[in-house]
């Protein structure tokens, strides 16, 4: 199967101090789900940004679909689709007005642009609310329209930076269902993401990145035989009985027992799951601890990434910015790396709208 997404070597720097990415390398089959995973500022926004044309690298090279990311830019825009962070439509147009206005962006002409807006808004079950200004969507209903913008033109590979952020659960599960379909029909995906949950349902293979560099790839469950065993985490009934219920467990213990003071909380990682829980209770009732709240579970996304990194997350450059925002896109590149025509500029609403009245014109 050949790779839709090749990167190798990609190093950014923002400023003199920042290096959101790190000679990070990474390879996406056709017709599979990659998902991205780590924290707020590990790269995988920046790395999105670079595989979409909108951020120049510093070094290394890529190729999307078969076209390098850096010498083609604008081949390949007509190749891809993106959803940013946050919904990217216009509060003032109606869905249907945002979906044709990308048609006509994409040059497909009036007609085309009007068919293929009604045939997304069908799709994503948006057709009762095709005619309304997107200012009264709710959440969800926002995050389906600006997916439904990045398939107006039927792009067969797509990016999808944190899709499920900030939505409720069933709207989570709504979008979810529309990407399965999207893969089901041979769609190729790099999707970003903070949750384990959504990258278990989800993704093929899974590429945890820190630091810029991808430390670890595999599929979910492999991740989490990398990490071992379960945890038992447990709820004490006072602050001051975790340093107590600390040295009871410690025994018990596969790796460091991680305390939320706030929480009451202790986790522990265990080998032996059931057996390690059964001692785990008794130790606690020879010391005197009441436990307010006990349960075994399989590693979660925190105690994968804690586990391969050994540090918390930290916030870099690479959660200042999003699609479209910031300042010029393609700043801090290669010098003669890609054409100055062919570099991402900052948008202007004024040249868009001409532009449209311009194939306005050719299409009647």
């Amino acid at each position: 199967m050949p790779d839709a997404i090749v990167a190798e070597g990609l190093v950014k720097h923002y400023g003199r101090r920042v290096r959101a990415l790190d000679g990070l390398d990474l390879t996406v089959p056709e017709g599979t789900v990659t998902a991205l995973l780590g924290p707020n500022g590990a790269g995988k926004t920046t790395t999105v940004r670079v595989l979409t044309t909108l951020l120049v690298p510093d070094a290394g090279r890529a190729t999307v679909a078969g076209i390098d990311v850096l010498a083609r830019p604008r081949a390949l825009r007509s190749r891809i689709g993106a959803s940013g962070q946050y919904a990217a439509v216009d509060e003032y147009l109606t869905g249907f007005e945002n979906l044709e206005m990308v048609g006509r962006l994409y040059h497909m002409g009036t007609r085309r642009s009007k068919e293929r807006a009604r045939e997304l808004l069908e799709r994503f079950r948006l057709s009762d609310a095709a005619d309304r200004p997107v200012r009264g969507y709710s959440g969800g209903m926002r995050r389906r329209l600006d997916l439904a913008g990045a398939l107006v033109a039927n792009p067969p590979v797509l990016f999808l930076d944190e899709p499920t952020t900030g939505l409720d659960p069933r709207a989570r599960l709504d979008l979810w269902d529309v990407i399965e379909e999207l893969v089901a029909g041979g769609t190729t995906l790099l999707l970003t993401t903070q949750y384990m949950e959504e990258a278990d349902r989800l993704a093929d293979a899974i590429a945890v990145i820190d630091r810029g560099q991808v430390i670890a790839r595999g599929t979910a469950d492999e991740l989490k035989s990398m990490v071992g065993g379960d945890r038992i985490e447990l709820t004490v009934d006072h602050t001051d009985n975790l340093a107590v219920a600390q040295r009871a467990l410690a025994p018990l213990a596969d790796g460091e027992i991680h305390v939320e003071p706030g929480l009451r909380r202790l986790v522990v990682p265990v080998s032996d799951g059931s057996q390690a829980l059964v001692a785990a209770i008794g130790k606690l009732s020879d010391e005197g601890v009441r436990i307010q709240d006990v349960g075994l579970r399989r590693p979660s996304l925190d105690d994968v990434f804690l586990t391969l990194t050994g540090h918390e997350a930290e916030e870099t450059a690479d959660d200042a910015g999003e699609y479209g925002q910031g300042g010029k896109a393609g700043g801090g590149g290669r010098p003669g790396a890609v054409p100055e025509a062919d570099r991402p500029e900052e948008s202007d609403p004024a040249r868009e709208v001409e532009a449209i009245e311009a194939m306005e014109g050719r299409s009647r």
